[in-house]
This record gives C-alpha cells, sequence and structure tokens, in this order.
C-alpha cells in the first residue's frame, strides 16, 4: 500500500529529471488534489532544485493549487461562446444544488467548482470538465444530475458513459480530412527518396505553418537541419485560442498521421527526441495518444531504428497545466523543460536555440498531418488548392451562432460568406476570424478571403448575429487576456489591465470621450514576435 505522503512511485515513471518537473506535479495535483508543502521538500531534494523554484512553476499554472480543492474538482468554460449558450447558468445551478461557491472548495473537501478560460469544446457548449474528464452540451438538467453523482459520492468510471462523449462533427471535407494514410507510409518514402527531395516538395506544396505565424515549413526545417549538434522536435497541441478545437479532432483521429510528420522531420533533420505537448484540457485523449505511440513502436516506426533506418527517434507526451500562453513556441519549449511558461526573448529562435539549447523544429499538428500527406500525395496534389501566398486547405474550428458548429476543411482564399453559408449563420452582425488575437470584421466585410494576405487564422472563426452586444463580447476577451497574461513584458502585463478597467467603464456607462479616443489607438506590437 502506497504511504501516504509518498510520491516515490510518481518520480520513478518521469525519470527526465528537473525537466519532468510539470508532469511529476501534475500528478501530485491529481493524487492528493493540490501540492502540499512534503512534496515540494521531496522535489527539491530528489532533484537540487530550489524551493522557489518548484513554487514558482505551481504558482504559474492554473490546474496546480498550493490550497486544496475539491474530490470531484469542476471546470466550467468561461469562454464567450460558452456564455452564449448559458454557461453562468449552469454554473450558479450547479453551486447551489453543491453548496459550494465559485472558485471555492466545500468544507467537507468533497468538490471545487472552478472557472476556466477555455475547454477546446466550444462546439458543443456548455462545456466543462470533471477531474479531466470532459462534460459536453450542459442543460440544467444535466447539471443537477452531475451534482447528484458528486453528493452521492459516485466513482467517475461508474457516470453514465454519454456524460463524457465528446463529437467531431466534420462539415466539410478536403484534402487533409479526405485522404488517411498507412502508418509508415510516409516515412517509406522518405527513406526512398532522401531528406533533400522531401525538403523540395515542402518547398512546392507552398506549404507554410499552420499554427499561425505561417512561417514556411521547409525554411524552418532546413534552418534546424544546417545547425550543429543533437537536435529536437516539439509539436505544439496547445491550441489555447478561445474558439479553437480543431487540434482535439486531430489528437483524436488523425494521431499516426501527427506522429507520421514529426518523425519524418526527425529524419529530415537529424533529431532523436521529440515531444508531443498537448493542452491540460485535453487530458481525456492521453490514453488514445499513448496507445498511439506505443503501436508504433511495436511497428518499428519508433525507437532505436525507425523504419530499419539507422536513426533513432522517439515522442515524450507531455502535458500542460492549463496557461494559455504555452501556445507560443518558446514559452511551450519552457514548459517541455518543466519550467514556467514563459516566452522567451528572440532571437535566438528556436531552430537554433530550443529545447534545452538544442536546434529544434516546432510545428503544430496540422502542420505535421499535411506534411505526412505531402510526402505521399505530393506537392502538385497539395498546391492544386488555395491562392498564390496560401497553398493547400485549412481546417476551421466554426462556433458561435451558427446552425451547424465544428469543422470544416476549406482551400485558403475561401470567402467568409462561404464559410458562413456552410455552417447555416443568419443575421450575421460579425464575425472574430483568428481567436481574440485575431480580427473582427462586421457584416460588410463579408466577402474577405481567408488567407494569409488578408484574413490569417490559427483556425478560430466565431459568428455573432446581431442579438449579440459586442461591447460585452469584447469585454470579456479583454478579461481572458487580462487573465491569462504570463506578466512578461509591461505592454501586456499593464495594458491588458487598463484595457479591461476602461471596456468595464464602458458597459456600466461610466466611460470618459478620453477613453473612446485611447481605445482607437492601435495596440502595441507583442515582445515575442
Amino acid at each position: 500500500m502506497q504511504p501516504e505522503n509518498d510520491i516515490s512511485d510518481i518520480l520513478q515513471a518521469h525519470q527526465a529529471g528537473p525537466a519532468g518537473l510539470l508532469q511529476v506535479l501534475r500528478h501530485v495535483q491529481a493524487r492528493f488534489h493540490h501540492v502540499p508543502p512534503w512534496a515540494i521538500d521531496t522535489l527539491v531534494q530528489a532533484w537540487g532544485l530550489s524551493y522557489a523554484a518548484v513554487r514558482s512553476v505551481v504558482s504559474f499554472y492554473h490546474f496546480l493549487s498550493f490550497e486544496p480543492r475539491g474530490r470531484y474538482t469542476l471546470y466550467l468554460s468561461d469562454s464567450v461562446t460558452d456564455r452564449m449558450l448559458g454557461s453562468e447558468t449552469i454554473m450558479q445551478r450547479l453551486c447551489e444544488r453543491l453548496g459550494v461557491a465559485p472558485e471555492q472548495t466545500r468544507g467537507d473537501g468533497l468538490v471545487s467548482v472552478h472557472r476556466t478560460s477555455c475547454t477546446g469544446l466550444c462546439d458543443q457548449g456548455p462545456a466543462g470538465l470533471v477531474n479531466g474528464r470532459p462534460l459536453t452540451h450542459l442543460t440544467p438538467r444535466r447539471a443537477d444530475e452531475v451534482a447528484d453523482l458528486i453528493l452521492s459520492a459516485t466513482p467517475l468510471d461508474t457516470w453514465p458513459a454519454d456524460f463524457f462523449e465528446v463529437s467531431n462533427p466534420v462539415w466539410r471535407h478536403n484534402l487533409t480530412l479526405q485522404h488517411p494514410i498507412a502508418p509508415g507510409q510516409a516515412i517509406t518514402r522518405l527513406l526512398a527518396v532522401g531528406p533533400d527531395a522531401l525538403l523540395d516538395e515542402l518547398r512546392a506544396s507552398g506549404l507554410r505553418g499552420r499554427g499561425g505565424a505561417g512561417f514556411a515549413t521547409w525554411q524552418k526545417w532546413q534552418a534546424c537541419r544546417q545547425a550543429h549538434g543533437p537536435r529536437a522536435i516539439t509539436c505544439n497541441a496547445d491550441e489555447g485560442e478561445p474558439g479553437t478545437f480543431k487540434d482535439r479532432m486531430l489528437l483524436m483521429q488523425w494521431a499516426h498521421e501527427l506522429i507520421e510528420g514529426m518523425t519524418l522531420a526527425a529524419l529530415t533533420v537529424g533529431a532523436t527526441q521529440g515531444f508531443l505537448y498537448v493542452r491540460g484540457e485535453y487530458e481525456f485523449i492521453e490514453p488514445h495518444l499513448r496507445a498511439v505511440l506505443q503501436a508504433r513502436r511495436e511497428q518499428g516506426l519508433l525507437g532505436v531504428s525507425v523504419s530499419g533506418s539507422g536513426q533513432a527517434f522517439d515522442v515524450a507526451l507531455h502535458l500542460g497545466a492549463g496557461a494559455y500562453v504555452c501556445g507560443e513556441e518558446t514559452a511551450l519549449i519552457e514548459s517541455v523543460e518543466g519550467k514556467r511558461g514563459i516566452p522567451r526573448t528572440r532571437p535566438p529562435f528556436p531552430v537554433d536555440r530550443g529545447y534545452l539549447g538544442l536546434p529544434t523544429v516546432n510545428n503544430n499538428v496540422e502542420t505535421f498531418v499535411q506534411v505526412a500527406q505531402i510526402a505521399v500525395h505530393g506537392s502538385i496534389w497539395f498546391a492544386a488548392q488555395g491562392t498564390a501566398a496560401s497553398r493547400g486547405t485549412r481546417i476551421l474550428s466554426v462556433a458561435g451562432d451558427v446552425a451547424r458548429p465544428g469543422l470544416y476543411e476549406v482551400p485558403w482564399g475561401v470567402t467568409v460568406a462561404e464559410v458562413l453559408a456552410d455552417s447555416g449563420a443568419a443575421d450575421v452582425q460579425a464575425v472574430l476570424v483568428g481567436g481574440p488575437s485575431g480580427k473582427l470584421i462586421d457584416a460588410s466585410q463579408l466577402q474577405r478571403q481567408i488567407s494569409f494576405e488578408d484574413l490569417p487564422t490559427g483556425g478560430a472563426f466565431t459568428v455573432f448575429n446581431r442579438s449579440r452586444d459586442m461591447v460585452d463580447v469584447a469585454t470579456q476577451y479583454t478579461r481572458f487576456f487580462a487573465h491569462e497574461s504570463c506578466g512578461f513584458c509591461t505592454p501586456c502585463r499593464v495594458g491588458c489591465g487598463q484595457l479591461l478597467e476602461t471596456a468595464e467603464r464602458l458597459i456600466t456607462g461610466h466611460a470618459s470621450p478620453w477613453d473612446i479616443t485611447r481605445l482607437g489607438r492601435p495596440p502595441p506590437t507583442p515582445c515575442w514576435t
């Protein structure tokens, strides 16, 4: 029997040393419902870290806490789309039934209820998480059922299975979602033609990173390949931008293609270690991803000699713990190293100095999936769609005031109006393309194109009809940024707070003409661009 104050088994399972700190803390939190002081002492002694260093990591991530949380820990999504679907009513009902205030733990330690920025389930809200498991399409009746199960201390494994169902409705398929490849098919192709030929195909395809910045994929890989010493691969599956959920579907249904793309990158640049960094809200996908990784090891597609090539490569799965800023590539790398997810000053860029100082290729999920498909089907197949500067297709996460929320794979260059027609939107007031970090357009601009040269997007596409108060929407997004700022740079740390104060004066009718003038000024350039 495991002693009460013992985490030796957790440490044994994570032998990466200090780089495994975040993963160990996640397991400590899950077991003890907080990170107790004695556990911090154990980590300090085991790894030679300072007490302050461990505490700083705990304090940075929303899903870690010093104070005990409930044996049932509920997180309800507080995203704009969830609020549009009635999440505040669900929050109030759950708290009343459970006898607990928001952001508090009940006196007997049974349950705590919290808000979280976004759970990546915007297409099936109101949504939430209970001990890491997803709760979708929450209604007052379902909230009562959840409360009854918690009050009776019913084990989660015996809850009705449909409580945890997550669907991935794809309403429009195109290149990526119509052409799965067999495990190892792209690797076989690469080994036949060589890394130079693959880089040529990627260059001819025009593939640019699907994470938002749009950097040419072949160019990033080439730069890392030309660097000296050991190299690493990281995959950014931390889609924390409110309104984005395409990676959820790809992780659940296209994980083989994803790992295949990471392996192609490793064989091309000469990397031997890879890291798949998945947002903490997607913990429920972890068993599936581990099964895929193990299956590929058993097939010889990962390990000491990938497909008999003589080159070693394997992928470690890392989960985040609720920090939006870890979607930025250098913050993600810091988090993979077990640290606070604070963005680094660039240059140097990750291809020069990334994970543990090694040259590192970092791409997102969709990019790696499309790399694998280009390796098999070729650049002409891929570049036949899109525009001159935006080749191929883009998977959109469509949510908000639409009849058919879900996933749409469209060619770059499609108009906003076409996506609205496909998704059944009506009486449109505004569309947010690219999440709150993107662009908000009104109904007069619906002929604009989804493309790098017009409306770039990391995948989010949120629709607002004329019943919505856009000042309130903007205030909610401003509150999100103020809450999620890592505090690294002054414009973000101070500016977001000041913007929120101004927005709240607006919605309460206390704003001055100076407030309106100041809001109209362009924002400063973020420090990490």
